[in-house]
Order: structure tokens, then C-alpha cells, then sequence
């Protein structure tokens, strides 16, 4: 009796070690000592750098979303640590990736992200879900607008349109 199928095993390995690759990468930069440009070109000879889709896909876009289903179950204290997390990503990817096109990646992340995510963080204190949905409405437009000016235009993301994380109990707080 097979129990997973081909397509699920590979999936599951594919997102382990994208998972896993980010993570050997964000403890390499958090060990460091040299300067981010040093311990980033040493980590391209020695060990594999995740791209600028590998960190959205297994780092930005599952926080992106579990911030929005966060507030959406009004679990005010997680949105908030996720909010935090999505931060951190975005941080973790302009430092990896100083340049995409010609563009100071780092500079154009924190010019579209700043505003929302104060908008967002004022929203989540407040436990104002009107707020909170204008602020990621601006984050997600905010984000779009990036990937037009990095020519990844094709790739639009949006609101969520329902809960997708079947793993992840939004109704309850660990004692």
C-alpha cells in the first residue's frame, strides 16, 4: 500500500530543502562576523544562495498570507509576530540580494514596505480590522508595484480569498 504518491513526496522534498536552504543561508548571515558583502560572496563559493523567488516562495509569501489570516481570526498577537517575520524576510532578502537589475534592492524594499508596515502595526495594536485591511491592501499594492519595477510583472499577488493554512489553529492561544 503506497501511502504518499510520487507528486507529494516530491513537493515535500522540494519544500524542505528550499525551507532548509533558507535557513542554512539566515544562520550563516546571523554568524557572521565580516561584513554582509564578505559572508554573502564566501556563502556563493561554499554553499547554495537562495534566489530572490526561493526567499518569496519559502519565506515572504507564507508570512504574507498568515498575516492576513491572522488578523482575519482576530488573533491580534500572532499578526503582530508575523508581521515582525515578514519584516525580518524581506530584511534577510535585500541583504542576500543587494542588487536585482540594476537596483538597490534594499533601498526599494524599504521605500514600498515603510509606510505599510508602520499602517499595519498601528492597525494590529489597535485590533482594527478596517485599518488592518487598508494597511495590507497598501502592502500588497506596494508589493506588485515592485515586481512591475523589478520586471516580474507577471507575478501578482493579492488578498487572500480563504484560509489555506490547514495546519495552523488561528481559534487558539497556548497556554
Amino acid at each position: 500500500m503506497n501511502l504518499f504518491s510520487r507528486a507529494f513526496v516530491r513537493k515535500r522534498v522540494i519544500s524542505l530543502a528550499a525551507t532548509a536552504s533558507v535557513a542554512i543561508t539566515s544562520l550563516a548571515l546571523a554568524q557572521g562576523s565580516a561584513p554582509a558583502e564578505h559572508a554573502w560572496a564566501e556563502a556563493r563559493t561554499t554553499s547554495y544562495l537562495p534566489s530572490i523567488s526561493d526567499f518569496m516562495i519559502a519565506t515572504i509569501q507564507p508570512r504574507h498570507v498568515r498575516l492576513w489570516v491572522a488578523a482575519h481570526s482576530k488573533d491580534w498577537p500572532f499578526a503582530a509576530y508575523e508581521l515582525g517575520n515578514l519584516k525580518g524576510a524581506f530584511g534577510r532578502l535585500g541583504e542576500a540580494h543587494a542588487m536585482e537589475h540594476e537596483i538597490p534592492l534594499q533601498d526599494m524594499i524599504a521605500s514600498v514596505t515603510a509606510q505599510p508596515f508602520e499602517d499595519l502595526h498601528k492597525a494590529i495594536v489597535a485590533k482594527d480590522a478596517t485599518a488592518f485591511d487598508k494597511a495590507y491592501g497598501d502592502l500588497t499594492s506596494a508589493c506588485n508595484a515592485c515586481h512591475q519595477g523589478t520586471n516580474h510583472g507577471v507575478v501578482v499577488i493579492r488578498a487572500p480569498t480563504g484560509t489555506s493554512l490547514s495546519d495552523q489553529d488561528f481559534g487558539s492561544v497556548a497556554p
